[in-house]
This record gives C-alpha cells, structure tokens and sequence, in this order.
C-alpha cells in the first residue's frame, strides 16, 4: 500500500477518538449537495476515500446509495468499522483504492483531498468512477475573520511543518485535471456547537500535526489553547460556537 503522510500516519492512529469527538458535523445544507449536485440516490454506489472514523458516513447514508468507506489508518478505520457496522469498510489508500474500474458512481472526499492531492491519486479515482460519475471534494474551514479563531490557528499553526492542509491552496493546482471538468462549488455557514473543551480544545488536539507531537508537545499546546479559553468571554458559556465555512466542489468525469 502507498505511504501515507507521517502526520496523518502517527497522528490519526493516536487521536482517533478525540478526532470523533473533537471535528464538526456537516451543515443541513450538504444534503441537497449530495443529491442535487452529486447525483446520490439509490442504486447509486459511492466511495467515502479516507473516510476517517466516519463523520460523513450518516450524509452519504441518508442518500439511499450504497456506500463503501475506504481509509489507510487502522485506528481510525476500526473505529468506523465499529460504529457502522452495515458500512463496507476498506484498506486502502487513493493512489490504490481496493475497487474494479467503473465501479462506483461517486468519490466523496470529506477532509481529505489536501492528504492526497496528486496526479496518482486523481488517475485512481478516475479509474474507480464510471462514465459520467462525479468526484465530491468538501471541508469544513475554520471562520479566521473571527478575532478568537484566528488567535487559535496562530497556536496551531505554529507546528503545522510541511503537513498539507485544505487552507494552503495547494490542492487547487491539480485542476483543471485530464478527464474531469469542474461542475461548480458551493459555501454553507455552519458553527460546531457543544463545550468549549470539546469543539475547542479537542478540535486542536485531533488536529494531525499537533496529534503527532510528543506528549510533552501535545500537553504545551492544550495549555495556551485552555488559556485562550479562559481569557476569551466568547467561550465562557457552557456551549460554544465554533464557526466555519463549509466549501464544496464537484467535478464529473468526461470519459
């Protein structure tokens, strides 16, 4: 199987269950997204690549399509496999998803696509999806233009060393791509909303680079965060707002 990123790798399997509790939902809005845009119903077959522990499995469930998850990181895909128990669930990685040709009608990728954002994982999914079938890319990015979220990402992003991520752009220089052309994107207002130790403190815990610190490191970091916390009047409630920006992008297949 291809490598995968050391961050994702050592980070993932360490902080499976903080990153369940820790990462956001997906707002109402998606969907529409998934059914209007990506073409989901049933009788349709669609691949949820690096699945993760399965936050965006309950979206593609409620779409009626069969669903297959496929994610490289034992921890997380255990934890999957637990907890959706009718979901298919896969070793494998988007430069060798373990599925025949023009075998899926979509390829979901839900804080993903930045992991593997090169021409080997594109030719692989384009392989997996039949004639006309679309690629879904989507995130849920943090709001910065909030003063307390920005001072959080400054905390976090101090460790983030050559680990890719969805804010960077990068991803982007793949497309236009060789058999896809773009359908269109979409943004949707959300907000994670629940105790500041969760969506705060273990959102920034589950984060993949600051996962893969040292316990020491990890430890330094989830003090400036619990002191963020206590200082800003924003999380001083018993629930708390986290908010984001969800962005989506479909692409189709041409051949």
């Amino acid at each position: 199987m291809p490598s995968i990123h050391d961050a994702a790798a050592r980070g993932y399997s360490a902080r499976a269950e903080t990153y369940r509790s820790g990462r956001p939902d997906y707002p109402a809005e998606v969907a529409g997204w998934l059914r209007d845009v990506i073409g989901l119903a049933p009788g349709r077959v669609v691949v949820d690549l690096g699945a993760g522990t399965g936050k965006f499995l309950p979206w593609l469930r409620g779409t009626g399509a069969r669903t297959i998850a496929v994610e490289p990181v034992a921890a997380m895909r255990d934890k999957l496999a637990a907890d959706n128990p009718d979901i298919e669930c896969l070793a494998g990685t988007a430069e060798a998803i373990p599925l025949p040709p023009a075998s899926a009608d979509a390829v979901i990728c839900a804080q993903s696509f930045h992991w593997f954002a090169n021409a080997a994982a594109l030719a692989e999914i384009r392989r997996v999806l039949a004639p006309g079938g679309m690629l879904g890319l989507i995130w849920n990015a943090r709001d910065e233009s909030v003063d307390w979220v920005a001072r959080l990402s400054a905390i976090t992003d101090a460790h983030q060393g050559d680990a890719p991520r969805y804010k960077s752009g990068a991803w982007r220089s793949l497309f236009p791509a060789e058999g896809f052309a773009a359908v269109g994107e979409a943004h949707f207002r959300h907000a994670h909303i629940g105790p500041a130790d969760q969506v705060v403190l273990d959102r920034t815990l589950s984060t993949s680079f600051i996962a893969a610190l040292p316990p020491a490191g990890q430890e330094a970091v989830a003090a400036r965060v619990r002191a963020l916390i206590a200082s800003t009047p924003a999380l001083a409630g018993e629930e708390t707002a986290f908010p984001y920006e969800t962005a989506a992008f479909a692409f189709r297949k041409t051949d």
